[in-house]
């Protein structure tokens, strides 16, 4: 390989990683308060619903929440399970087994 070609995956390697290490490794030796360490939870949440959200509500671009999309349709069995059950496995396997018969039913 080209050196130019090892210098750039080396270089790109450390703009991948630093961000996720440098954080970790400063926090780790701090106590945060109570009140950030609770904020901090819901980033995944919040970080999820920014990307279904268009998905489910938008998949064409425009706003769509009716019977025509079947995403929108397929999510509220999914909201459903997420709610009462609380497990991930069977909230996918929910969405899944509903896109499936929306599409071929």
């Amino acid at each position: 390989m080209e050196q130019k070609v090892i210098l750039i995956i080396i270089g790109m390697s450390v703009v991948t990683y630093l961000p996720r290490i440098l954080p970790m490794v400063l926090l780790s030796k701090v106590n945060l308060p109570p009140l950030f360490l609770k904020w901090l939870q819901f980033i995944p949440v919040a970080v999820l619903s920014a990307l279904l959200a268009p998905a489910i509500l938008a998949p064409q671009g425009e706003l769509s929440i009716g019977l025509d999309n079947n995403a929108f349709i397929a999510s509220i069995p999914c909201f459903f399970v997420a709610i009462k059950t609380k497990n991930l496995f069977l909230t996918v396997m929910v969405g899944i087994l509903a896109m499936f018969l929306l599409q071929n039913l």
